[in-house]
């Protein structure tokens, strides 16, 4: 009995910011491609590196959030499947191939907080989003009160 396995994980950068866009039945897509770099010593000792170009696709929630997070360059991680899409080149007439990712999971390997045309520089802080389901009008929450000296307070025994 054969057995199919079809799972990749893959941490690089954007090489592209996003390419958001809707089906007509309003499912988003994302596509974006991905560099993965891998370094190594050669036998003089030289420091050698290849990069791998990736293309990916994400669909629908995921796709949303890709697309309103990620911009080029950002470290990226990604869990998906191989697919093998093959079209006719319309110029040419041949049979074209190419191989790409479809996205399952993620995650954000970094804080994002850049400053745009800096790598690496730390932004401002941005105040975050208020989720949805809390209405503008709400009081903020009210802060942590202070932890009480050692010795004072509940008599927890952890």
């Amino acid at each position: 009995m054969a057995a199919n396995f079809n799972k990749v994980i893959l941490a690089g950068n954007l090489t592209r910011d996003p390419e958001l866009r809707y089906t007509p039945k309003g499912l988003a897509i994302a596509k974006f491609g991905l560099a993965v770099n891998r370094r190594w010593k050669d036998e003089a000792g030289n420091v050698q590196e290849e990069v791998t170009f990736v293309d990916v696709d994400a669909f629908g929630k995921q796709a949303e959030t890709i697309g309103q997070y990620l911009k080029k360059g950002r470290p990226f991680l990604v869990e998906g499947r191989l697919r093998l899409d093959t079209w006719d080149d319309k110029q040419t007439g041949q049979k074209k191939s190419r191989l790409g990712v479809v996205l399952e999971s993620f995650s954000f390997l970094d804080s994002g907080n850049r400053t745009e045309g800096a790598p690496g520089a730390p932004a401002a802080a941005a105040p975050r989003p208020r989720p949805a389901n809390i209405p503008a009008t709400a009081a903020p929450a009210p802060a942590p009160e202070a932890e009480a000296p050692a010795g004072e307070g509940d008599d927890v025994p952890f």
